[in-house]
């Protein structure tokens, strides 16, 4: 990490609403949690006397079979952006590029930036078309799917001619599958290239974004150097037994799938008469807010007890806002907050 550099970042702002008071509909985290996951993170607080086994078998085994991919490729992290910040760490030198996509989570070229390197912007749709001449000039290489803000998910197909031509290029490719549990999509990390890495996190699909729980994916010598350069004990007891008992839950993960979708298409049709509503394959939609101010908006969700997400703050959006998916019920005290009909 560059020194100077570090001098002169800033924080980048992001959902999440402390008020216990206030319906968070401004972080995209499901509104549920597996059974059993409360008794079994009571259970590991007893062993948390003990340092953590830093190997962290189960939750390898666990995450490896989630993705579709052998054990030994599986690297925890204190979540998906811990995961992020390792590849950039490891591939980035200062004066580097890096291709960054916008609008998109704008810890991307924050983390770039730390290193000393320069994000590339590149707008979401375009990234995948990319090709060899222009990646030779990039180190790195980012891709959000399914994409934050935006909700659209690369097509597999697109992703792997993207990542063989970063490989050609000699690009690192960083695969951020956040989201893409809530989709029936496959893991990039089924592609075993030794140009790739896939960043996944437990904070979204399985509710628990206090817990910190993520890994990477990666092939070759970037693998064993993930492996070496991970902090020691950078997964603890509770977040290694609660993620390998959440990655094993099939049912609730289809029964939250089925659940987002069904309440996604209800929404976007509910909001839709107000705002200009983006197609979304993710647990949240991109609403732009017309001739209304998105301060409006914002103030009018909060004064009934709603918070969302100011959008105005990725790049390249100024009249946005983002709202999460939830349980029915939420979703309808949001729709009312905004002046849509459930």
């Amino acid at each position: 990490m560059d020194p100077d550099a570090i001098r002169a970042a800033e924080r980048v702002p992001h959902g999440g609403e402390p008020d216990p008071n206030v319906l968070d509909f401004s972080a995209n985290t499901n509104s549920e949690t597996p059974d059993g996951t409360a008794q079994v993170y009571r259970d590991a607080l007893k062993e948390s006397r003990r340092y953590p086994d830093d190997a962290s078998p189960d939750y390898r085994a666990a995450a490896a079979a989630f993705v579709g991919c052998d054990p030994e490729r599986v690297i925890p992290t204190p979540g998906g952006l811990a995961a992020i910040r390792l590849t950039m760490e490891r591939v980035l030198e200062p004066g580097d590029t890096a291709l960054v996509p916008y609008p998109s989570f704008g810890e991307y070229a924050r983390e770039v930036r730390l290193q000393g390197a320069t994000p590339a912007f590149v707008g979401v749709d375009d990234v995948l078309e990319i090709g060899p001449d222009a990646l030779a000039d990039c180190a790195l290489a980012v891709v959000c799917t399914p994409n934050n803000p935006t909700g659209g998910a690369a097509d597999p197909d697109a992703l792997a001619a993207f990542a063989a031509r970063c490989g050609e290029a000699g690009t690192t490719l960083l695969i951020d599958e956040a989201f893409l549990g809530f989709t029936d999509l496959p893991s990039a990390a089924a592609f075993d290239r030794e140009n790739v890495v896939v960043a996944r996190s437990l904070t979204k699909l399985f509710g628990l974004p206090g817990l910190r729980a993520g890994f990477a994916v990666a092939s070759g010598q970037l693998r064993d150097d993930l492996e070496t350069a991970r902090r020691t004990w950078s997964l603890g007891t509770p977040a290694a037994r609660v993620g390998a008992h959440c990655l094993c839950r099939d049912e609730f993960v289809r029964e939250t799938r089925t659940r987002v979708a069904r309440e996604r298409d209800r929404m976007r049709e509910a909001l839709s008469p107000r705002f200009e509503v983006e197609p979304s394959d993710a647990p949240y939609l991109l609403c732009e807010v017309d001739d209304r101010s998105v301060e409006e908006v914002l103030e009018r969700a909060r004064e009934r007890g709603v918070a969302i997400r100011d959008a105005t703050t990725f790049r390249g959006l100024d009249s946005h806002v983002r709202v999460a998916i939830k349980d029915r019920e939420a979703n309808d005290r949001l729709l009312e907050a905004l002046g849509c009909s459930p």
